[in-house]
């Protein structure tokens, strides 16, 4: 069997015996979708469009009942780096997304929502960062800025701890904000199957267990719609359940943080907790506050002992040379 690698210069692998020769994409950008005619059409559109070329687009259908997957259909019969796959049976969004991503090919899995807008450059700027940290499981991007240094910045376990708990957060990234090594993917057995909280879950194991690369921000466009799943009638109390996780983790030996920080992380959390389900009960739902906090994980005790004033600063987890560098060190 014949096989030519050549990775650095974004030029495609070839695999096959002489005379026969097959082009595996390094990217494989994975696009879930149920009932997306109204946005999807523009979402490949912005795929196709990126500067970065060496990508294929799986698209997987959750058995849509409206135009999604004729639309879909239609681009690919213009390009052929588009697969269109609908399942046998609606999936659920996550475990579609686990679907999505057994499909590929590509060594770097990238998410792209089927109702967003991936900016050109995008796929360039992640891949250019994942390249530039191959210890890196991931490239996280998010809407804005980094806070504590530029962009691309190694974040090690404790550091991505340090800016969850104690500084402006990371595990808040959805799936379509990083790019995947194929091999962390898997290594993490791929998102839980739990609902609308899966990928705040499973940032939490992943910074737990692997370095992260901070990629800049402003990537891509993140639409804001009534039928989002974020929006589900269940989408609250799944992340009402994820914080019971979160303070498992804190509480365990695995936890990276040193003592000090993880108290301060433990009050922090305590007061998003509590500030949630006050929120819950301004906007009229006073049962997902008492749910909030009764599936939170803290006993009496945690709550008597944790519940203080949050200590958070906006460069907590900042990586060393990225503080000296920003100081002109």
């Amino acid at each position: 069997m014949a096989a030519e690698y050549a990775r650095q210069d974004n030029s495609p692998i070839h695999v096959g015996a002489p005379g026969m020769t097959a082009t595996v994409p390094r990217v494989s950008v994975l696009m879930t979708a149920y009932n997306r005619e109204r946005f999807v059409g523009e979402a490949i559109a912005s795929v196709l469009a990126q500067t970065y070329a060496d990508f294929e687009l799986v698209i997987v259908d959750d058995r849509s009942n409206d135009g999604t997957v004729d639309i879909a259909h239609q681009f690919a019969r213009r390009d052929t780096r588009i697969r269109v796959v609908v399942n046998e049976q609606n999936l659920g969004d996550y475990p579609n997304r686990n679907r999505a991503a057994s499909l590929a090919s590509g060594e770097l899995l990238k998410y792209h929502d089927s109702d967003d807008v991936m900016y050109p450059h995008c796929l360039e700027v992640l891949v250019s960062a994942l390249d530039r940290f191959p210890e890196a499981g991931f490239a996280l991007t998010r809407g804005n800025h980094w806070p504590g240094g530029a962009a691309p910045m190694l974040s090690t376990p404790r550091l991505s701890y340090q800016r969850e708990y104690l500084g402006s957060g990371i595990f808040g990234c959805g799936p379509s904000g990083a790019l995947c090594r194929r091999s962390a993917f898997e290594a993490l057995g791929g998102f839980e199957e739990t609902g609308p909280a899966s990928d705040y879950l499973f940032w939490m194991r992943a910074c737990l267990q692997m370095p992260v690369v901070l990629a800049p921000g402003d990537l891509f466009y993140y639409r804001i719609h009534p039928n989002q799943e974020l929006l589900s009638p269940g989408a609250s109390h799944a992340h009402a359940r994820a914080a019971a996780r979160a303070w498992e983790i804190l509480s365990s030996p695995d936890c990276p943080l040193r003592d000090e920080e993880r108290n301060i992380a433990r009050r922090n959390h305590a007061a998003r907790v509590a500030r949630q389900a006050l929120w819950d009960v301004r906007d009229g739902a006073p049962g997902l506050a008492s749910y909030r906090i009764t599936h939170a994980g803290l006993s009496l005790i945690d709550w008597l002992v944790y519940l203080r004033r949050p200590r958070r600063t906006a460069f907590a987890g900042t990586p060393p040379v990225a503080e000296a560098a920003s100081s002109g060190h």
